[in-house]
């Protein structure tokens, strides 16, 4: 054998070890979001200096935490292959019920919880009409969707509540605005929350059948997880994230509103499939859900920087969500083909 074709035989054999490599990358569910993240980024940090300061990386932090605590509990949702489509609606019932206990006079210790405990009985609703009733995830959530909004307007004849006077909210607001040195309370709730519905999700036997459930409900009931009593328990997840969210909520607005946010419902759901969460379930994590919900933060940043209307938010984020979806089955395609030319 040549020097020469002795070098090509090296390089071909390289080219064969290095192409499985590429490919398991390329498949990652969470390589297209960070790329994307990353290039995003890099475009918004060139054409807008402020973007890269610290005031307005934290902004960005703090303006999407309520959509990342509702997208952590729709990812848990939607990897048990289900999605709830009330998660806007039941924040702002849940806003509703904290704001009038607030200006009843209730302390922050006892208002919060009761707004949590609210959204989990929101969620439990939800969840015992899909898991006992058999009846559709979507009919249920589009259902409760209704039933949560008309709730938040019943609560005060429609109009918001002011909590900013109230002596209980003084502890929410320094929860939700406050800082430890330079850094937000916020970030570090969020990280706090990611670390654990991150372990819950990959260490724990819950996660274990959830993921299960999600891949194949009945060879998860036959292999004798409980999957009623584990769709009831996600969705009362769900329920407490809105709960948790509402309070985020209340305490930017320093308000209670009963109008709920148009695009709230579509920035989880697409912040959840952007960061790699399977829609048909089985597959994804609260890593690249916060992946997702940074993605179009950085976006909406971006827009408000550039001074664009706000009006092409909403079209930008549907945009993204059909990409993510089709990117998805792309990825899944994939792997089933990579599957069945191993078999």
């Amino acid at each position: 054998m040549t020097a020469v074709n002795l070098k090509e035989a090296v390089v071909a054999q390289h080219s064969r070890e290095a192409s499985p490599i590429l490919q398991q990358i390329l498949q990652n569910r969470y390589t297209g979001a960070l790329l994307s993240l990353l290039i995003v980024g890099t475009i918004v940090a060139v054409t807008q200096p402020v973007f890269l300061t610290w005031p307005n990386l934290m902004n960005i932090v703090k303006s999407n935490s309520v959509v990342f605590v509702l997208a952590v509990g729709a990812t848990f949702v939607v990897i048990a292959g289900a999605i709830d489509l009330s998660v806007a609606s039941a924040t702002a019932a849940c806003a509703m019920v904290l704001g009038l206990l607030l200006v009843a006079g209730a302390p922050a210790y006892a208002a919060i919880p009761a707004a949590v405990a609210f959204g989990a009985f929101l969620g439990a609703i939800n969840g015992t009409l899909i898991s006992y009733f058999k009846i559709s995830f979507f009919v249920v959530t589009l259902g409760s969707l209704s039933m949560f909004q008309s709730f938040a307007l019943i609560a005060n004849d429609g109009a918001s509540i002011s909590v900013f006077s109230s002596p209980g909210f003084a502890p929410i607001g320094a929860f939700v605005n406050g800082n430890i040195g330079p850094v937000p309370v916020m970030l570090i709730f969020d990280l706090a929350l990611l670390l654990i519905a991150g372990g819950v999700l990959r260490y724990t036997a819950f996660g274990r059948a959830l993921f299960a459930i999600g891949a194949n409900t009945e060879a998860a009931r036959l292999n004798g997880i409980d999957v009623k009593r584990m769709m009831l328990i996600v969705f009362i997840i769900a329920g407490l994230m809105a709960g948790l969210g509402s309070v985020i909520q209340v305490g930017r607005l320093t308000s209670a509103s009963a109008d709920i946010d148009p695009t709230l419902l579509l920035t989880v759901l697409a912040a959840v499939l952007i960061g790699g969460t399977a829609y048909t379930g089985g597959e994804g994590g609260v890593f690249g859900t916060m992946i997702g919900v940074l993605f179009l933060g950085v976006i909406q940043n971006g827009l408000t920087l550039s001074g664009v209307s706000s009006f092409w938010q909403g079209m930008v984020s549907g945009l993204i969500l059909i990409l993510a979806v089709w990117l998805g089955g792309l990825r899944q395609f994939m792997r089933r083909r990579k599957q069945a030319k191993v078999g």
